[in-house]
């Protein structure tokens, strides 16, 4: 009966402690408080029952979900052309200098003199010139020649034609000396940025870069972006390295852009250290991401309740017959749990690949929450004969209980 009378005492002692917690504004804190902050507020935007009101789709990681998320869907060159066969044939443009020789059968005729028999070949060169804002080359008495855009065997046709039945069986070589219009730029994390002419031989995409001093950064956490004709893809720098059909021949005017993207994942909650880390020189598993972070927490953490947050290609949520009408845009917010007590989920976390920017968050244990609580009144009940080590006793059973 005293036991009883005791205890019920003690029961009252912490409902009233937790009634004058409840509204004692005395308390040592850091800043405003929540409700004063609320209640001075001028003008308030807030969501309904206090939500955010972005919705996800919550799914568990098991061998099931794991092909959907093994490898990110990456950009691809491909659809440039250039991957196979030869070189592509580079036109003339604008501002290339060309030099034009032309040849006849015999002496005698419109450029070679009768008296020429001496020469060492019947042919005479033009001087050097460029291709002017009009696109043309300028060859006496067969004018102004359109050359910009045109290949060198279609313009050398069109000044023999041209000159067919003034000159004697006329013969045309044309020799860029110069090309300006054959240019690809290369900038970004290189060494040497710059515009690099393309040889009729051809350069494909690693070949500018190696021709503008490689890169200044590691290979796995760089991408290369092509431009082409108000078409853009991106590209890991390693793809290249790996596949070659994705190291394309570049054309005129390209601009290929290297650019170093720092991947990083963040750590949240229980985690054993709590913050930003990088991906580093390597890709990383949801396993090794969590290890990275320090584990989990014996004293707080809930190893049911790993939760990765990442936004998926809605086409990748539809896949796995999800249903994805409420989601508006391309993505979808999605909340991977993992359950770690279940000793198969590790070999799946171990597996499921991180991406960058994604977040991981670690629940506390239902029990941490009592634990906190129960903490409370031992600090404010100390003076209070029998509470502190009944709650320090409550506390130790409770995490007992967790572990």
């Amino acid at each position: 009966m005293g036991c009883s009378r005791i205890g019920s005492t003690r029961v009252a002692i912490v409902v009233a402690l937790t009634t004058i917690l409840a509204s004692c504004t005395s308390l040592p804190r850091s800043g405003p408080d929540h409700k004063d902050v609320d209640r001075d507020a001028a003008v308030k935007v807030t969501t309904k029952e206090r939500r955010v009101g972005i919705d996800y789709a919550l799914i568990d990681l098991s061998k099931n979900v794991l092909p959907y998320f093994t490898s990110p869907q990456p950009t691809s060159f491909k659809g440039f052309g250039g991957g196979r066969g030869g070189a592509p044939e580079i036109p003339l443009g604008y501002g290339d200098v060309v030099e034009v020789a032309i040849f006849e059968a015999q002496s005698g005729g419109l450029f070679i003199p009768s008296d020429a028999g001496s020469r060492p070949g019947n042919y005479i060169s033009l001087p050097s010139q460029t291709i002017d804002r009009n696109g043309t080359i300028t060859i006496p008495y067969a004018g102004r020649v359109p050359a910009a855009g045109r290949l060198k065997e279609t313009v050398e046709q069109d000044v023999e034609d041209r000159l067919a039945s003034r000159a004697i069986e006329p013969q045309v070589v044309i020799t860029t000396t110069t090309s300006r219009s054959s240019q690809v730029a290369v900038l970004g994390d290189v060494n040497n940025p710059q515009r690099i002419e393309i040889s009729p031989a051809g350069e494909r995409v690693l070949d500018v870069i190696s021709a503008a001093g490689g890169l200044t950064t590691n290979n796995i956490e760089t991408n290369v972006t092509l431009q082409r004709r108000g078409k853009i893809a991106t590209v890991a720098y390693n793809t290249l390295l790996k596949n070659p059909a994705e190291n394309i021949y570049v054309a005129p005017d390209d601009t290929i852009s290297i650019d170093h993207e720092r991947r990083t994942f963040l750590a949240l909650g229980a985690a054993g250290t709590s913050g930003r880390f990088d991906f580093e020189e390597s890709d990383l598993t949801l396993g090794e991401a969590i290890a990275k972070a320090g584990g989990l927490r014996d004293d707080r953490a809930d190893p049911a309740q790993v939760m990765l947050y990442r936004l998926v290609p809605k086409k990748t949520v539809q896949a796995m017959h999800v249903d994805t009408t409420r989601f508006a845009g391309e993505t979808v917010p999605v909340i991977v749990r993992a359950n770690l007590r279940d000793p198969a989920t590790l070999f799946a976390a171990q597996q499921f690949k991180m991406e960058d920017k994604d977040i991981i968050y670690i629940s506390n244990s239902a029990s941490v929450e009592l634990v906190k609580f129960l903490d409370i009144v031992n600090s404010v009940s100390s003076t209070v004969s029998g509470v502190a080590d009944d709650a320090n006793d409550t506390r130790n059973a409770v995490q007992d209980l967790g572990n």
